[in-house]
């Protein structure tokens, strides 16, 4: 098998278009080829509208090695395709007293009890909130009526906080040893679609992405493995420092020694029992902001030279800026064609979220324009602090809102941060004349739960609000109309990722021997596939110790 990079094809091309292109490529007939697998795929849009798409392929042809050694010397270009098999540990051989508990389904507890339960080890995973299904229908409910189930919500289920958003599964986790490619590949086993083995920025869709973890539950049981929900952990027993057993809904003993710890970022209770549990954690950096919402033609025609994407899909964005307060400020998890959604799960505080369906055919994008927030801004050198941070923006959202979400545009946005009121009338002034010489529609929200228009403005701490102003004026100048006034603002953004790391030595684990801790939650991770890559991760980790489970 050879692989060869770099190989460009106008979009809209066929299978015999692609692979008479690598033929060309090598200087060899079509007729050499046997067959022709894509690697990678990504978009060139240097020259839009004109649109191409760069491949690498494995190619499987006569006389491979004639052709290795007509390319010696570009290896960049052609090369022998190396073997990415991925192999799971063989297994220790210490034996394991009781079963490995879980305590978390999310990316990391669903992904490390998969492939544990698939070894032999029959885990228990315990998960607070409902089974997929059933958690749909209550954040389908509290987005119609406001009624929250605390344990049955955007970020809390099976599942965890990624079934309810664009599914992105792109990761800067660097792969040498094949674990991203086998959570994309286990993806498709139980229902994504295959290009996302391949495509430079994959995603999955919420709707794609409910099917793909019931079908993984189902497999962990057919495999041995248990899996209860409605049961939270309330406890964890600790004996001379190594993990003895959890209580689950503060009523049942569980007797184990080794509990994966993939709580996700948003069990705050949790976070407090293992900090009173002397469990070693730390406060960490994080970002806060709120989501933005443009046209999506606009952000096609920004990027593809064109408001009608086609074949290419709604298009994406990255956007990253530096504040003259010297604060980063940047796009994060942004959905083309999507929703902001009410992502909360405490009473009395509101948290936003972005989300998108597999066809991503919304009428805007979407994404949360976040400024970085270190330890030294949360006015406590506490473990938790970073919680306590979170917790009053979001109480403020809620306020500010009525438990709505609370939405404003950008020109009056900018004119209460800026105090500045009469530049942004003008400049709103001129371009409500743009608009309706070009006769385009003002942006409107597109959530799901309800909103209310207010003053944003006041949610985050002054400094955050002028990086945000900064890095909106910015971010207009890589993209024509970002900046643009009647830009939907949507607070708050606040869950971004876990403001507390629960530290793990070089055995990943915890200073509590027996206590893995875990994926995004844990301060591990950082989207999806990372946080399915750690818990595979972990799953290596005790299999290398020990030996499948057996009564």
């Amino acid at each position: 098998m050879i692989r060869i990079n770099q190989v460009k094809v106008r979009s809209g091309h066929s299978e015999e278009q692609l692979k008479r292109k690598a033929a060309d490529c090598l200087k060899i007939p079509v007729s050499d080829i046997y067959d022709v697998k894509i690697v990678r795929q990504s978009i060139d849009a240097r020259k839009k509208p004109d649109i191409f798409y760069t491949y690498t392929l494995n190619v499987k042809l006569k006389k491979e090695e004639k052709i290795l050694k007509h390319f010696h010397g570009k290896e960049n270009l052609v090369a022998k395709a190396e073997d990415e098999t991925y192999r799971f540990p063989d297994p220790g051989k210490k034996h394991l007293k009781e079963p490995v508990v879980i305590v978390g389904m999310g990316p990391a507890g669903l992904f490390c009890g998969y492939f544990l339960a698939l070894h032999g080890y029959r885990p228990v995973l315990l998960e607070r909130g409902r089974r997929v299904e059933e958690r749909i229908e209550d954040v389908k409910r509290f987005w119609k009526t406001g009624i929250l189930n605390p344990d049955s919500n955007v970020q809390f289920g099976e599942g965890g906080a990624g079934t309810f958003s664009d599914g992105k599964l792109n990761t800067l986790v660097k792969d040498k040893d094949g674990r991203n490619r086998v959570v994309l590949e286990t993806l498709v086993k139980f229902g994504a679609r295959e290009s996302i083995c391949y495509e430079a920025k994959p995603h999955i869709g919420t709707d794609v992405l409910s099917s793909v973890v019931h079908g993984m539950r189902e497999e962990i049981i057919r495999l041995g493995g248990e899996v209860r929900f409605e049961s939270k952990m309330t406890e964890l027993l600790i004996n001379d420092g190594q993990v003895k057993g959890v209580v689950i809904n503060e009523t049942e003993t569980l007797p184990c020694e080794q509990v994966v710890l993939a709580i996700g970022h948003s069990a705050r209770d949790t976070a407090n029992m293992l900090y009173e549990k002397q469990v070693p954690m730390e406060a960490k950096a994080f970002a806060v902001g709120l989501r933005v919402e443009h046209p999506q033609t606009m952000i096609n025609e920004s990027q593809y030279g064109k408001s009608e994407s086609g074949e290419l899909g709604a298009a994406p964005y990255k956007v990253t800026a530096r504040a003259q307060n010297g604060r980063g400020v940047y796009s994060f998890c942004m959905c083309p064609g999507g929703y902001v959604v009410n992502a909360s799960s405490e009473e009395g505080f509101t948290a936003v979220n972005g989300m998108s369906y597999s066809g991503r055919d919304g009428k805007n994008a979407n994404s949360a324009i976040v400024v970085s927030v270190t330890p030294q801004d949360y006015g406590s050198d506490h473990p938790l602090a970073g919680i306590a941070f979170q917790r009053a923006l979001e109480k403020k959202a809620y306020e500010l809102g009525g438990g709505k979400i609370p939405v404003q545009r950008y020109g009056e946005f900018r004119a209460s941060v800026l105090n500045d009121k009469t530049e942004a009338v003008q400049k709103a002034n001129v371009f409500s004349s743009i608009l309706l010489d070009e006769k385009q529609e003002v942006v409107e929200p597109q959530c799901k739960g309800e909103y209310v228009w207010a003053d944003v403005s006041r949610i985050l701490p002054k400094e955050c609000n002028e990086a945000f102003v900064d890095g909106m004026e910015a971010f207009g100048r890589q993209i024509k109309g970002f900046d643009r006034p009647d830009t939907v603002l949507l607070g708050v953004e606040s869950r971004t990722s876990s403001p507390v790391r629960i530290k793990r030595d070089e055995t990943l684990q915890s200073q509590i021997r027996g206590l893995y801790p875990c994926g995004e939650g844990a301060g591990y991770a950082g989207g999806i596939t990372s946080a399915a890559m750690d818990g595979l991760r972990i799953a290596e980790a005790i299999a290398s110790e020990f030996m499948p489970f057996h009564d």
